[in-house]
């Protein structure tokens, strides 16, 4: 395993800093997370919903059934507000633990070289760029002075398991990265949002609208004007 000092980037790349950034975003005020209970019975025998269902709740998010992926870190449990689409089709979710602490998964359509940094200049930036870049096992490792993450290839997708440094040490970044795995029917049922409920999908409502007509607001005036 050799590491690589890399000069900064000039070709446009997500860093693991504003990856850590979007984690932030991603979960907000007020995030939901599953609990230790609600996991244990992702794994139970009880059954799990027809799979045209979980499909269906899988495209109300955007992303399809096969582009969910979960993971297992000690002490960090998925925030559900946290899961929504990455790019076209792909998925993003985030875990965090009770002192704020954020590993963030996405599994997403990226070139060879967004998962292989030691193919070529890694990703960085002027601001962060790439102080370590290598092959650990199966995936690829690399770190700015900010955040850090593991890329592994699976078939026309990347996924990548991110943190910042200060809050996720190399050993439990590397240990959610090789747990991470497609999500069976009973952990699609656990990650995606239920029927209905997804964020974004139902329209605004409008109170100025009137009810016939071409929807337009009233905005007749007086003869005065």
């Amino acid at each position: 395993m050799t590491s690589h000092t890399r000069p900064p980037r000039l070709r446009p790349v997500r860093t693991a800093l504003a990856l850590t950034l979007t984690l932030a975003a991603a979960t907000g005020c007020g995030t939901e997370v599953a609990s230790d209970a609600e996991s244990a019975r992702s794994a139970s025998a009880a059954p799990a919903p027809d799979r045209a269902e979980l499909e269906a709740r899988a495209r109300a998010v955007q992303t399809v059934a096969e582009h969910v992926w979960v993971t297992e870190a000690p002490g960090y449990t998925l925030a559900r507000q946290s899961v929504g689409v990455v790019g076209d089709d792909g998925f993003g979710s985030v875990y965090t633990t009770s002192e704020s602490g954020q590993i963030q998964l996405r599994v997403e359509r990226l070139p060879h070289a967004d998962a292989d940094c030691t193919d070529g200049p890694a990703a960085g930036s002027a601001q962060d760029p790439v102080v370590t870049c290598e092959r650990d096992g199966e995936q690829w490792y690399r770190a700015t002075e900010s955040g850090h993450a593991y890329a592994q290839e699976r078939g026309d997708l990347v996924v990548t398991v991110s943190a910042a440094r200060e809050e996720v040490d190399r050993a439990a970044l590397r240990a959610a990265a090789r747990a991470a795995h497609r999500a069976d029917d009973h952990e699609l049922d656990q990650v995606l949002p239920p029927a209905g409920e997804a964020p974004g999908r139902q329209p605004v409502e409008r109170g100025d609208l009137p009810p016939v007509g071409d929807g337009a607001p009233n905005n007749d005036v007086g003869a005065s004007g």
